[in-house]
């Protein structure tokens, strides 16, 4: 932790200087005052004049020590030691060098012999516990720093030791996740120091990791109570409300915060308020105000670290992920080490399709901050994304013309790679009429691959082969489908493919082996202020001499994020170029319109042990030929429970009256249940 370099800085004792020739009252008073530059200066000109005073060679020592001249003070105390083996005072001050040289591993050998030395040296027992501190052996640290305590009872610079020692105990506990001792050190500090901003501050950071988010917002709150810090809180509140994805709260929080900044605020809480009111203003997607915002800072400070990732972070909520990537490339250029920088290239990387880059970016920030849980969360979902899934489903399936169905499908990717994955599918199906007695089944049994040509280009084909038997003949014909998924601008998705298959909808349909050859091309743009289009169209061939054409289209717009809300508009057309009434639905035209509403839990955003629904209800008119219009209504839901983030189960369930949702043109009602399971932990290809 940052607050654990002041360690090094502590004064461990007071020098107890007896009286010599020379005068130094003046330069002691630098030393205790802080002035360490002077105080260089003030024994420098002593040691011209008297070069061997060892008085003025320990303070000189310290002063430059202090100043930033570490290794420099190293040697000079390391001549002294030469001079004055048997020294004690000298033994100290050679001690505290090697912290100042951060070299801990040696400091903790050397201030183990100082206590064994003398066990009841304040300044060796204190020393010996920053140095043990700084080497992350909190046990031992504490034990020394209250044995310093002991010696030199209520002594300052002892209760700011073991302050920081309680923080940077905590605080390895949290990075290992042992949430509940690091809250049990974080309130214990809060016992010995009362309501100390950096504790506080720290205790609300581990609510936020640990996702306690109420408790972060008591101890925020507990923080504002402190009009020196209530900035700091509203900071802290400002990211709570974000979190429990209550924007609007966040933006209030954060405006407050930012109007109350003026010239007598610090620098850091500056800054810092600033960052958050831009990202407050990014998660309200009011985009012109925050790109505002960021190019006045960007005007004065046009390389800092901290902007360029707030630039970036709009790019990003904006899908401006090239942008975004140029960014956290600067941010990388000025500082290799940066977390924002790594991670969130990371992120882009990821949307951008260049998974392997991204997992590399990913770990460069393990390297910097081990076992950092947003990191590891970030390679274990892309582990979890890339590992083999079987989705198994089954339905029963009727209508009002007394066809009945079940049907069972089950689908299995298995990734090879980030760019290449295995696909097969099993599909049985068996369908029967009640009035007529007619009865069928088929079964579909393909494999093929899926391949990424270039990170906005996606190949995938499958093929394989139908099995039916009819009541009047058997047969068994090839099926295929073949598509490529095209994302090269943003917001924009592109899918062209060709899709070989048998009519299998009824037992009717199957024992007349009609075959369809389908060419299609999907198409759905998406906007940063909430509307959406999402298009269709369909030329479909049939072995029976019979052709089709479909458009669908579809805007929408979205009302809320959480959980997702839209409202639309749906128009289909259908016309063949043959009808055939008595066999299948075959109008010349068909046209369809509704309104849509949908609210949407998505399986993909909940949390393992959490459930999730979509639900879909449709109102609208359909006009067959030159008909009367019809109502025309639509229900879909689907309600499930994600057991963990390998498996999941819901249920499902569609009823439509709507002409064109089957292929007889009758009301129909599909009840069934499915099961996500990625029956390997990871990706096979991930060591």
């Amino acid at each position: 932790m940052n607050t654990l370099k002041s360690l090094v800085n502590l004064s461990f004792f007071l020098i107890v200087f007896s009286a010599t020739a020379q005068n130094m009252k003046e330069g002691f008073t630098y030393l205790e005052t802080g002035k360490y530059a002077q105080a260089e200066s003030f024994f420098n000109t002593i040691l011209k004049d008297h070069p061997t005073n060892k008085t003025a060679r320990l303070c000189y020592g310290r002063a430059i020590g202090l100043n930033g001249k570490a290794a420099e003070a190293n040697a000079l105390f390391t001549d002294l030691l030469s001079d004055y083996p048997n020294d004690f005072e000298v033994k100290l001050n050679y001690g505290e060098s090697l912290l100042w040289n951060s070299n801990f591993t040696a400091a903790k050998t050397y201030y183990k012999g100082l206590v064994t030395e003398d066990s009841k040296s304040f300044a060796a027992l204190l020393g010996f516990a920053n140095t043990l501190s700084n080497l992350k052996e909190y046990e031992d640290a504490l034990t020394y720093v209250n044995k310093a305590l002991e010696v030199s009872p209520g002594n300052p610079n002892a209760l700011n030791s073991k302050k920081y020692i309680y923080l940077g105990y905590a605080y390895q506990n949290q990075q290992a996740q042992n949430y509940d001792k690091a809250e049990l050190l974080l309130t214990k500090n809060l016992e010995l120091f009362g309501d100390d901003k950096d504790t506080l501050l720290n205790l609300a950071n581990l609510y936020l990791i640990w996702n306690k988010l109420e408790n972060a917002k008591a101890i925020y709150n507990r923080l504002g109570e402190q009009p020196e810090h209530k900035i700091i809180a509203l900071n802290g509140l400002a990211l709570v409300e974000h979190l429990n994805t209550k924007e609007k709260n966040a933006l209030n929080i954060s405006t407050e915060a930012y109007t109350s900044l003026n010239e007598n605020t610090s620098k850091t809480i500056t800054k810092q308020t600033t960052e958050r009111y831009a990202q407050a203003l990014i998660w309200n997607k009011k985009y012109k105000a925050a790109t505002n915002l960021i190019d006045t800072l960007a005007e004065t400070q046009p390389n800092e670290n901290w902007i360029l990732a707030l630039r970036a972070t709009l790019n990003i909520y904006k899908s401006n992920f090239k942008k975004s990537l140029v960014d956290y490339n600067k941010i990388l250029e000025n500082d290799s080490t940066s977390f924002d920088g790594n991670l969130g290239k990371a992120n882009v990387l990821k949307a951008l399709g260049r998974y392997d880059d991204a997992y590399t970016s990913a770990e460069n920030t393990l390297k910097f901050y081990d076992n950092q849980k947003d990191a590891v969360n970030f390679i274990n979902k892309m582990d979890i994304g890339f590992a083999p899934t079987l989705e198994s489903s089954g339905a029963h399936t009727f209508d009002n013309g007394d066809n009945k169905a079940y049907s069972f499908n089950n689908n299995v990717i298995f990734p090879l790679s980030t760019k290449f994955s295995l696909l097969g599918n099993y599909n049985y199906r068996t369908t029967n009429n009640t009035v007529t007695n007619n009865s069928a089944t088929s079964s579909n049994l393909s494999l093929g691959l899926a391949y990424q040509l270039i990170p906005s280009i996606t190949f995938k084909g499958t093929a394989g082969l139908t099995s039916a038997k009819a009541e009047t003949t058997d047969y068994k014909q090839l099926i295929t489908d073949v598509s490529f998924n095209i994302k090269s601008f943003k917001l924009q998705t592109l899918d062209i493919g060709y899709k070989r298959q048998i009519e299998s909808f009824n037992a009717d349909l199957l024992d007349r082996e009609l075959v369809q050859n389908n060419l299609y091309a999907n198409y759905n743009l998406g906007t940063n202020f909430n509307l959406g289009w999402f298009t269709q169209i369909m030329h479909t061939a049939q072995n029976d001499g019979n052709s089709r054409n479909l458009l669908f289209t579809s805007l929408y717009y979205n009302l809320l994020p959480k959980p997702a809300l839209k409202v639309g508009f749906n128009y289909q057309y259908i016309t063949f170029k043959d009808q055939v009434p008595t066999i299948y639905f075959s109008p010349e035209k068909f046209n369809a319109y509704e309104v849509f509403v949908n609210i949407i839990k998505d399986e993909a955003v909940a949390k393992p042990q959490e459930w999730f629904y979509n639900v879909t209800a449709a109102f609208g008119y359909q006009f067959i030929e030159d008909d009367e219009k019809q109502t025309a209504y639509r229900v879909q839901g689907a309600f499930g429970y994600k057991f963990s983030e390998r498996s999941l189960l819901n249920v499902y369930g569609t009823r439509s009256n709507i002409a064109s949702a089957t292929a007889a043109g009758f009301t129909f009602t599909e009840v069934g249940v499915r099961f996500k399971w990625q029956f390997l932990n990871r990706a096979v290809f991930r060591k």
